[in-house]
């Protein structure tokens, strides 16, 4: 990864303290575009509160974001999904008694269905959001191979097929970044190749992902580049190789 290159997420000297800890401690890394980056790093180094400061799920103490050239820290989630970036969690957050694509419509932006004035004064414009939506959310069920649960409920799915829908659901708001917190976690490993290689023709489509992953496998064989996180700083990054060797990586999360 060329330095020169212009990153399409940067985050320089971001701080976050809970109490007495520091979750996240002057943190900077850059994400380049049509990449997928893989963040590491032990329990406890500050991965998820990251994702979840870029996300504008916490408010940052300290530092800057800066998101396809608009600064986002501070902004609120609306605003930050609005410009492209949108994040997935490591436990899914469907909707358990809605179906599978009334979860879709649920997650698109701009839906005006969303405004309680317009279901009394444009209710045609509603209706037709609401069946241009329902079309757009086949469309990602079919790429996401869930088109033949759209009209189950959610509550049904198992474990990766609900993993599946929070990617879907991302996927409707039509973002240029994803965040992936943990994608193949608690999902067989038949599934989870099939997820990673969705990933990977979305990415070659135009997107970038910047995941979080415990198993190596995957970000070792699936990452164009890694970045390693300790004590909410970053420690380590480059190919992933040369993190692999790294000795400051192997003896903060590798192991001896």
């Amino acid at each position: 990864m060329e330095s020169s290159q212009k990153s399409i997420l940067s985050v320089d000297g971001v701080e976050k303290a809970f109490g007495g800890i520091h979750a996240v401690d002057r943190c900077t890394l850059k994400v380049l575009p049509h990449s997928i980056t893989g963040l590491i790093g032990p329990n406890g180094a500050g991965k998820s509160t990251l994702f979840n400061i870029i996300a504008g799920l916490y408010r940052p103490d300290g530092g800057e974001i800066w998101f396809d050239g608009t600064r986002i820290d501070g902004l609120p989630p609306y605003e930050i999904v609005h410009l492209g970036l949108t994040k997935t969690w490591q436990i899914p957050h469907e909707l358990r008694n809605l179906t599978v694509l009334e979860n879709l419509v649920l997650a698109a932006k701009n839906n005006s269905g969303e405004r309680l004035l317009n279901l009394f004064f444009r209710p045609g414009q509603v209706k037709r959001d609401e069946r241009q939506w329902r079309a757009r959310g086949r469309e990602v069920l079919k790429l996401t191979q869930l088109d033949g649960l759209a009209n189950e409920h959610a509550r049904t799915l198992s474990g990766g097929q609900k993993k599946l829908l929070e990617l879907s659901r991302a996927l409707m708001s039509d973002p240029t970044l994803v965040l992936l917190d943990e994608p193949v976690a608690g999902v067989n490993p038949a599934l989870a190749g099939s997820l990673m290689d969705l990933i990977e023709k979305l990415r070659q489509n135009g997107r970038t992902f910047f995941l979080i992953e415990h198993d190596m496998n995957v970000v070792m064989n699936r990452c164009d580049w890694v970045i390693v996180m300790h004590q909410g700083r970053r420690i380590a990054e480059g190919r992933p190789e040369t993190v692999k060797a790294d000795p400051a990586v192997i003896e903060s999360y590798l192991g001896g």
